[in-house]
């Protein structure tokens, strides 16, 4: 069974979609709602959901600020879009972000279950694709780890020194970073490796990165020669918009605010 976040600013609608399609039957877990961005990203960071399901159009945060704030952390929550708005350049967007469908309200029944049955034979590949890749890594030139022993203890030093490697390329490549590259690197499926990390390091993969970005950005921000700007492209957010906003999210003050405040 997966997991299903249903986002609408408007009541009636989310208990439609909640109460009057036939989700468990398909294989889906309504696990919570959301009236609008922000709410839906605080229980995505908080609690594993396969995919979202959401209007576009809602105060506080819409559903494209949703889909780019996933995009940009590296989630892989998947997305699907629910919503009145036919403009052209509200799909565009949605597919930048790699939101999964885009459906005209009101829905058809058929519709709905077409696309929902489609995200889940996708689901149901990547998590045989994650159960037939091996656990342990494959020597090579550029990382070399031991296979994982057998007795309970080393295993948990083995799988410490492994994360301590991903976090390692982490701090140097933090700028260009993503989750494939390092899946490539350490011989791991893209979902295997977001679970793996979670499992022993006890962030997401998404969070660790976003807060070595954020950490060096503070830093740079200390010395008065660097424009935000400049500071922003340096940790690998080449909009200056979405740096600031990445930045108040994490310390909770802009980065104008950082730099004037006491160090």
């Amino acid at each position: 069974m997966y997991t299903l976040l249903v986002v609408d600013d408007e009541t009636k609608i989310r208990n439609g979609i909640c109460n009057y399609f036939p989700w468990n039957e398909i294989g889906f877990e309504i696990i919570g709602e959301a009236k609008n961005g922000r709410q839906a990203l605080d229980t995505i960071l908080k609690q594993q959901v396969d995919v979202v399901l959401s209007d576009i159009k809602m105060p506080v945060m819409s559903g494209i600020e949703l889909a780019q704030e996933l995009y940009s952390r590296e989630i892989s929550t998947k997305i699907v879009f629910l919503t009145g708005y036919k403009e052209f350049d509200y799909a565009q967007k949605a597919l930048m972000y790699g939101v999964k469908s885009y459906i005209i309200k009101p829905t058809k029944y058929e519709e709905l279950l077409a696309t929902f049955s489609k995200i889940k034979d996708e689901l149901d590949r990547e998590r045989q694709q994650e159960l037939a890749i091996p656990v342990t890594l494959a020597a090579d030139a550029t990382v070399q780890l031991p296979e994982a022993p057998e007795d309970p203890i080393e295993e948990q030093g083995y799988h410490e020194k492994k994360i301590a490697a991903i976090k390692a390329h982490i701090m140097e490549c933090y700028r260009d970073v993503t989750l494939e590259e390092v899946a490539g690197l350490f011989h791991m499926n893209l979902y295997y490796l977001s679970k793996y990390f979670k499992k022993w390091s006890g962030q997401n993969f998404s969070e660790y990165v976003i807060s070595v970005k954020m950490e060096k950005a503070a830093e740079l921000l200390r010395d008065f020669s660097y424009k935000s700007y400049e500071i922003g492209s340096a940790v690998g957010y080449d909009n200056a918009k979405n740096f600031s906003r990445a930045f108040k999210l994490y310390f909770g003050k802009s980065p104008r605010e950082f730099r004037d405040s006491p160090p």
